[in-house]
């Protein structure tokens, strides 16, 4: 049974109508970049609960969680409502292998996100342990419109922080933005766009991809690399080449 504990909200941004990130104080167990936990609320007496990834780096007192709402939900409303200073419960042991210690070495690593799926990356990016084993990283994220890339300023810190072995692309699907291509994750690699943006190539023999957020994006991805690209799904017994988690 989960071991849960009381956590205090010290910041709530708001990004968009939908999207959030909430900070918490919480005396949690140490986790790995990349790993997930459970926030919780007594909401008509029962404990309502949901899995969101830490955002932060495992090094920081601030847990942070990127959220979206989800209008007929029963949690994320209220968390959308929450202001510092409320309590939330936080289970106490991450959970979860989308971590680095689980991808083989390769020259370069897809790190592929949707939405609000950013966060395990995040994580790790901010982390910075175990990443010079890959001679390039490239961070992909995709959202239905611009504003919806709440961490792109993070995101081009730590492009700059890594010193041209990081290489950051947006994606938007229901809008053409200039410096972002254009259309689902899929279609983009299957066209040769995304890696003819980024300049790097997405083979078998050279890189390995990691998939995080909406589960037809990891699905239509993950087949569409199995039948184009000769790539396998990564497995502990049988090391491959994609390495998934749907998340919402």
């Amino acid at each position: 049974m989960a071991d849960w504990v009381s956590g205090k909200v010290i910041r709530v941004q708001h990004w968009t109508d939908a999207l959030f990130s909430l900070t918490v104080h919480a005396d949690v167990t140490p986790f790995t970049a990349g790993q997930f936990t459970k926030l919780g609320l007594e909401i008509d007496g029962e404990r309502v609960q949901r899995a969101y990834s830490y955002v932060n780096a495992p090094n920081s007192n601030a847990l942070e969680f990127y959220l979206v709402t989800v209008p007929e939900g029963k949690l994320s409303p209220r968390l959308h409502a929450m202001q510092p200073g409320d309590e939330v419960m936080v289970v106490r042991d991450a959970s979860g292998f989308f971590v680095l210690d689980e991808v083989p070495d390769c020259q370069t690593l897809w790190m592929l996100a949707t939405g609000t799926a950013i966060g395990p990356y995040l994580s790790i990016l901010q982390q910075g342990e175990g990443l010079e084993r890959f001679e390039n990283i490239v961070l992909v994220h995709a959202a239905r419109y611009a504003f919806d890339f709440s961490y792109l300023p993070l995101m081009l810190e730590l492009q700059e922080h890594y010193q041209g072995k990081l290489h950051i692309q947006t994606v938007t699907s229901r809008e053409q933005v200039a410096g972002s291509l254009h259309g689902r994750v899929p279609a983009l690699i299957a066209s040769g766009e995304l890696e003819n943006a980024v300049g790097l190539s997405m083979t078998a023999q050279n890189c390995h991809v990691m998939l995080c957020g909406n589960p037809q994006m990891v699905r239509d991805t993950t087949q569409l690399l199995k039948d184009s690209r000769e790539m396998t799904k990564h497995l502990r017994r049988r090391p491959g080449h994609i390495t998934a988690e749907h998340y919402w």
